[in-house]
């Protein structure tokens, strides 16, 4: 597996897609919610497995905060590692980016995840595209 920061708009398809096929196909979040007016000003990731698509996320800097926002994984490749080596990438992003903190809004059944990654819950629990979520944040090195 291996994780490319988007440089062509291939690699921006490959993300696109992903997250069509997790959050709109998977979860019903409407496509217009999905793919929205942030997506020019992010750094995109997109996982390979043997040069095939197979995980996605989005990054930001907002607020002085990196955020890390559309992490997904195709089903079948999920429990692998997978979602562990984005957030890997994307963390060493941050970090060249001196960013000393980073935040994220969970579904409510990925807190586990993100909590062995080190991220603590910092908010109540709210919706997004109607599916629960919480605000998480992790401090990083740089």
């Amino acid at each position: 597996m291996i994780v490319k920061v988007v440089e062509n708009q291939k690699q921006l398809e490959d993300a696109y897609s992903i997250r069509k096929i997790v959050f709109v196909g998977e979860q019903n979040v409407p496509l217009e919610e999905e793919i929205d007016q942030y997506e020019n000003e992010a750094a995109h990731f997109v996982l390979y497995l043997e040069n095939a698509p197979i995980g996605a996320g989005r990054f930001r800097v907002v607020d002085g905060y990196g955020k890390v926002e559309r992490i997904c994984v195709l089903k079948e490749a999920r429990k692998t590692g997978a979602g562990k080596s984005i957030m890997n990438a994307i963390e060493n992003y941050a970090q060249t980016l001196a960013l000393q903190k980073l935040k994220l809004n969970a579904q409510t059944h990925a807190i586990p995840f993100y909590a062995g990654l080190g991220y603590e819950v910092v908010s109540e629990e709210f919706l997004d595209a109607g599916i629960p979520h919480k605000t998480m944040i992790k401090e990083i090195k740089t």
